[in-house]
């Protein structure tokens, strides 16, 4: 497969075409992706400028997502360094993505140019300190990007690293994954008319507070792996959590020596644009955004539920909460936790 790197600029914010045009920009906060163009068409949800990062960005667009992603039952993490921690029930009764201010939120260190696995790219850097939302242990988080063109397609790389570098405990836990919402017709309102592959579409239930309820199956309201459906402006309404490794033993800490596998595959046929999602993680969380509501600011309209669709490559659902499911994301002093994830978009 040939490959056409993309270079980052010297701000390092964007990775420009060779046309000169922006194929992708970052901000510091959240180490998040505030742009990503196909065709000169930007397929993710965000806004103009970093302020509105602050003040509206309550749905997490394209944000790094940590320390642990998805939801902790009852914010509460027992028998970790001996202890029962009490995280921030900010999606109550759980702990939502890192609590109250978690990584999205946080200034990283960055970006800086970079050129990583052969490509042009960007990283950024945060320290996590022991105590940080309710977090025990010192991390330093580092966040890639490398950019490039493989075969007439704009793809898009990211490498997550976590390493446990304090002294103040023994153990703690860990999950990253990005937050970006896609959609493949704007300025269309909603995913209205997009079409959706999965590469698994076992789920694991959840009770009615959203917690895993330990069990894996066929998600009921879908068709089998690998088989399309349209979603409408309403349906299917989802936020599950899917399943590509059902043994959650045989999970490495650290995935990245893992092969990429497809999580989804979405398209449109107004833009005739189309994107792939790829990952070495377990699993991942599918919304289709019912929960977005963001008022008209920068200039940008309203964007209301089904304004995007996240994959947000994971670990399973409060596995730092549940024992059994822990070793995914258990780290220990001197530890590396890390994943990758690759995004393929065109038209076509």
């Amino acid at each position: 497969m040939s490959s056409q790197p993309i270079a980052a600029t010297a701000a390092g914010s964007d990775a420009g075409s060779d046309a000169g045009e922006s194929a992708f920009t970052f901000l510091p906060q959240g180490a998040l992706i505030q742009e990503f163009k196909v065709a000169g068409v930007n397929i993710v949800q965000g806004f103009p400028d970093a302020k509105f990062y602050k003040t509206h960005n309550t749905p997490y667009f394209g944000e790094t997502i940590g320390r642990t992603t998805n939801r902790i039952k009852d914010g509460k993490i027992e028998n970790l360094n001996g202890k029962t921690y009490h995280l921030p029930l900010n999606n109550p009764p759980n702990s939502l993505h890192g609590g109250n201010e978690g990584w999205g939120k946080k200034d990283f260190e960055g970006p800086k140019p970079v050129n990583r696995h052969g490509r042009e790219g960007v990283e950024f850097r945060y320290l996590s300190k022991d105590g940080e939302e309710g977090y025990p242990g010192t991390v330093d988080c580092r966040v890639w990007y490398t950019a490039g063109m493989e075969e007439g397609k704009t793809v898009l790389d990211a490498e997550w690293e976590v390493e446990f570098v304090g002294d103040e405990c023994d153990e703690t836990v860990v999950g990253v994954t990005n937050h970006s919402y896609f959609n493949l017709n704007p300025p269309a309102p909603t995913i209205d008319g997009t079409i959706v592959t999965l590469g698994t579409t076992q789920y694991l239930p959840l009770s009615p507070t959203r917690i895993p309820l330990g069990t894996i199956a066929a998600h009921p309201s879908l068709p089998p792996a690998n088989q399309p459906f349209t979603l409408s402006a309403t349906a299917p309404a989802l936020d599950d959590c899917f399943i590509l490794n059902p043994d959650p033993a045989s999970v490495p800490l650290d995935t990245r020596r893992l092969p990429l596998q497809t999580l989804a595959t979405l398209s449109h046929p107004a833009s005739k644009l189309h994107l792939r999602i790829e990952s070495t993680e377990p699993a991942f969380q599918f919304y289709t955004g019912e929960g977005v509501d963001v008022p008209a600011v920068g200039g940008v309209a309203k964007r209301g539920m089904r304004a995007g669709v996240a994959v947000e490559p994971s670990r399973y659902v409060d596995a730092a909460g549940r024992e059994e499911w822990r070793g995914m994301c258990l780290v220990r002093r001197g530890e590396v936790w890390g994943a990758r994830a690759r995004w393929v978009a065109w038209k076509g």
